[in-house]
This record gives structure tokens, C-alpha cells and sequence, in this order.
């Protein structure tokens, strides 16, 4: 009966398995075996060589990444409904010591070049404005909609000539990549992308975000940034077994892929309704207000997400049997 959100989802059997694992005497920090096994991993999973740190949430890791690619007089374009301007309470301006937020428009929440050129374009190059030194995208989208390969590389294209660093932030990058199943390269470095938010806890995980470098030597400054925020948590180990666990088999994937088909359920019980089409584990409804009171009579637990609009979201534990109630009592509205 709980649509509200999938960080209210129990964590994974592979990710309390790992903990439970990791639970041993081992180096403290990130000087540990798991921590140690990360960037080998990625960058197996990415075919390309990285450097991976953990967080232990997505503003952190969107954050550091942030940090990394702009200087404090400088400014970070991104969508007017991004999660790094409407949901994390001002972090990006606190950690990077004063940084401007730009933002653009686009349906869905989603960046096109041509919006974000619109907002480049209106900087005047000179000393009195702040001047842009990174681009912000996230995929999939707050609104559930992702980018192609092709997209994500136009927006790189665009970073890349006007000197931008390129950040994506992942908090439901498993999901975008099981709706489109494109290459994890081609949607990341292969596109530009500098640095990569890898959510882990929408996903199954418990704590443990991955912040991925595709520029190595970004790395460097940012494990004294994590440390001088108090994110350098004394046993990691437990960030980075969950990570490896769901890494392991692809339990990331498979999540993922169940959380989609569940909001696939949901958006076929009445098309006419959806506010943006379904491409992750969101679905975003026209519902008056008595229609989400008769919903939440039944029992059903979700956001009133704008007038008129509802957001449910589906998570990777939830069953067909689970998501059907709710279907059913979305088509009979």
C-alpha cells in the first residue's frame, strides 16, 4: 500500500547479507578490503578506468561532485526543478563555499542544449556576472524520465565547447538504465560525463551511494572535501560491501528492472491520467483532490506532487500482486 517513495524501501537480502559479512575487524575509513575493490569494479562495469568514493547519501554525492567540477565563484546550470535546487536545502551552495545554481527549462524536468545555450548565452564574459563552470543533468529525471545516449552526448558536446565540467545526478540512474538498456558507457563517459551520482539506496541499498570519476584526478581534492564535511565515516566498509553486493549478479539491474515494471502496472490501468510518460519507477497522475482522498481511503500511500497531480512511486520489493490493488483502484476512478 506504500507508494510514497522508494527510500522508504527495506533494504535488499544481498546488501543485509553483506553487512552482516563485512561486520569483522579490518582497516578503518576507507583503507579497508571492500573500500580498496571499488574502483576496479567500476571500472570494469564502465570499460573505463575510475575512481570511486562512497557517501552515505545522494546530496552528498551530488555535492562532492559539484565541488569538484566548480569553483566557488562560479555557477552549475541545471534544470529549475533539479534536486540539487528544489530538494537538498541549499547543500550545493554550503559545500561549494557560494557557487550559483542557473536554471533552465524543460519539459519533464529533462535539459535539451538548446536551454541550456539559453542560459549560457545571457552571461555577459565579463567580471561582473558569474561565469558557468558545470553542467548538471539528472538521469532519470525528477519528473521519471530519462536520456538517451544520443541526449546526453548533445549536452556533453555543448559541456565540452564551452568548458563546462558534466555531472549526471544518479539517484535513479539503475532505473534510466533498465528502461533504455543502453550501454553504460555510451550514457556516461562515452557522452562527456565527468562525474556520476551511482544511487544505490532508492535501489535496495541501505546507506551507500557511489560517487564515480570518470576524470580520475577529480578524485584527489574530493576525498579531503569528503573528510572536511564529516562524510568520512570511520567503518566504511559497510558503504562499500553494500555497493559491491548489489553489484554482484547485477542486483542493481534486477532491482531496478522490477521497481519499472511495477510503475509499468500502474500506468497501464489509466494512460489518459499520466502527466509524463513512464521510463523508470515514477508515475505522475491527474487526480483531483477528492480522487486522491478516495485513493488514500483505501489505504494507498502517496505525494500530492503539484494541483491536481500525484506522484506514486514503486519500489524494487513490490510485487505484482502488491501493485495490482492499486491499479484496479486507480481504473476504477
Amino acid at each position: 500500500m506504500r507508494f510514497f517513495s522508494d527510500n522508504a524501501a527495506p533494504a535488499c537480502p544481498a546488501v543485509i547479507d553483506a553487512i552482516a559479512t563485512a561486520n569483522t575487524l579490518d582497516t578503518a575509513y576507507d583503507g579497508d578490503r571492500w573500500s580498496r575493490e571499488l574502483d576496479g569494479r567500476f571500472s570494469d562495469l564502465f570499460s573505463t578506468a575510475v575512481r570511486v568514493l562512497w557517501t552515505p547519501s545522494g546530496t552528498s554525492a551530488n555535492c562532492l561532485a559539484l565541488a569538484a567540477l566548480c569553483q566557488p565563484h562560479g555557477a552549475v546550470v541545471c534544470h529549475r526543478d533539479a534536486h540539487i535546487n528544489t530538494d537538498e536545502a541549499g547543500a550545493p551552495g554550503f559545500f561549494l563555499l557560494g557557487a550559483k545554481l542557473l536554471l533552465a527549462e524543460g519539459a519533464g524536468a529533462k535539459l535539451t542544449p538548446e536551454a541550456v545555450a539559453a542560459v549560457l548565452d545571457a552571461i555577459r564574459p565579463d567580471v561582473h556576472q558569474v561565469q558557468a563552470h558545470a553542467l548538471s543533468i539528472t538521469n532519470a529525471t525528477e519528473y521519471g524520465l530519462t536520456y538517451t545516449p544520443d541526449e546526453v552526448a548533445a549536452l556533453g558536446d555543448l559541456a565540452k565547447a564551452n568548458g563546462l565540467g558534466f555531472h549526471m545526478d544518479g539517484a535513479r540512474f539503475a532505473n534510466a538504465v533498465a528502461h533504455g538498456g543502453a550501454d553504460l558507457a555510451d550514457l556516461t563517459w562515452r557522452a562527456g560525463v565527468d562525474a556520476l551520482s551511482f544511487g544505490f539506496v532508492k535501489n535496495g541499498g541501505m546507506n551507500a551511494e557511489a560517487l564515480v570519476f570518470f576524470k580520475p584526478e577529480l578524485a584527489d581534492a574530493t576525498l579531503y572535501r569528503r573528510k572536511r564535511a564529516g562524510l568520512l565515516l570511520s567503518k566504511g566498509r559497510f558503504l562499500a560491501a553494500q555497493i559491491l553486493a548489489m553489484l554482484d549478479g547485477d542486483v542493481w539491474r534486477a532491482n531496478a528492472r522490477a521497481a519499472n515494471a511495477g510503475a509499468a502496472l500502474l500506468a497501464q490501468a489509466a494512460p489518459a491520467r499520466l502527466v509524463y510518460p513512464v521510463e523508470a519507477n515514477e508515475v505522475f497522475l491527474r487526480a483531483s483532490a477528492a480522487e486522491a482522498a478516495s485513493l488514500r481511503a483505501l489505504g494507498f500511500d502517496f505525494y500530492d506532487w503539484a494541483p491536481g497531480e500525484i506522484r506514486l512511486v514503486t519500489s524494487w520489493d513490490q510485487s505484482e500482486a502488491a501493485i495490482r490493488p492499486l491499479a484496479a483502484a486507480i481504473a476504477a476512478l
